[in-house]
């Protein structure tokens, strides 16, 4: 006994990009289509679209000895919005739309709500998902639903003031050899700016100073931090991804000045994230002094991971809304 044939195939949710991430943000109008292809002759009562976004973070915790361990799951979602549209409505007058045998193509134009909502993230412990649902309404048929998700961006702009401005720091040790004191090593370490987009490279410019009797290697990296909580904070989550490091030259000992550049690349990574209040996103750079037969020392940077990057002037800023 053959099976019988599937009424819906070729089912595609298609978005018209607003720009070359193909992303979307607070307030744009999304346009696109939806297609499929029909199988046989359908009544149709309604096509109904609706926007979601929702953040969701989980993890386990053990306790206990071996023999009585204890695993504790940790969960929380927070709804972002949920807007619904209707694409397709049937006449109350004349009753469901009948749809022949073949292809058919639907357009759709809604707008994103506006508010602060935080980027699309796929953590680790956690995730912030943005997806457009489409309801196929037949009579007395359970609705058809079809899901995909898209990128969304809450606008981070590196040109911002606060963002534009260098960021340094500084750390010195005095460095012991049994009851002596061998004498201090000392780091500054300065970036041009806060805000990166992913792709640049972060330039270190480090300034050392090595006055003990011990050489000293430099290292940077570029790192993730994830934070995840529950609803009522009381518990969290932080998991750490290197997403790129380099050694620099050695500091010889009795250098009492020495001048090193590392440079660091951006992978294509998400933007950071400050706005959700289960899931942080947030980056540094690390640069730290290894030193021989003692403790390092280092100097921890905060950047911003942006989606509008840095131009040269004002005038050629142009924002992809």
């Amino acid at each position: 006994m053959g099976t019988s044939q599937e009424t819906f195939s070729d089912f595609n949710i298609k978005f018209n990009a607003l720009n070359e991430n193909a992303s979307f943000s607070s307030g744009d109008c999304m346009t696109g289509e939806i297609s499929f292809v029909l199988s046989k002759i359908t009544k149709l009562r309604s096509i109904e679209i609706s926007l979601n976004g929702k953040a969701h973070v989980f993890w386990r915790t053990c306790t206990g000895s071996l023999r009585r361990r204890r695993i504790k799951n940790h969960s929380s979602n927070k709804d972002l919005f949920n807007f619904r549209a209707v694409v397709l409505e049937e006449n109350t007058a004349i009753g469901p739309t009948i749809l022949q045998p073949g292809a058919h193509v639907y357009p759709f134009t809604c707008h994103l709500p506006e508010g602060n909502f935080p980027s699309t993230f796929h953590g680790i412990h956690g995730r912030v998902v943005y997806s457009l649902k489409v309801e196929i309404r037949r009579p007395w048929h359970l609705v058809k639903e079809f899901q995909v998700e898209f990128n969304y961006a809450n606008h981070i702009d590196a040109n911002q003031p606060k963002l534009l401005a260098p960021l340094s720091g500084s750390v010195d040790k005095m460095v012991c050899c049994l009851w002596c004191a061998s004498g201090p090593v000392e780091m500054t370490v300065r970036i041009d700016r806060d805000g990166f987009v992913p792709g640049e490279t972060i330039t270190i410019m480090c300034e050392f100073s090595n006055a003990s009797t011990r050489d000293a290697t430099p290292t940077a990296s570029l790192t993730q931090h994830q934070k995840y909580s529950t609803l009522t904070r009381s518990k969290k989550k932080i998991d750490l991804k290197t997403l790129d490091s380099v050694t620099g030259k050695p500091v010889k000992s009795g250098t009492l000045q020495a001048y090193s550049e590392m440079s660091l690349t951006i992978p294509d990574t998400s933007l950071s994230i400050s706005n959700c209040s289960i899931i942080e996103v947030v980056y540094t750079v690390l640069v730290t002094l290894s030193i021989d037969w003692s403790t390092d020392i280092s100097v921890t940077l905060p950047i911003v991971m942006c989606d509008l990057p840095v131009h040269t002037s004002p005038d050629t800023i142009v924002y992809q809304n």
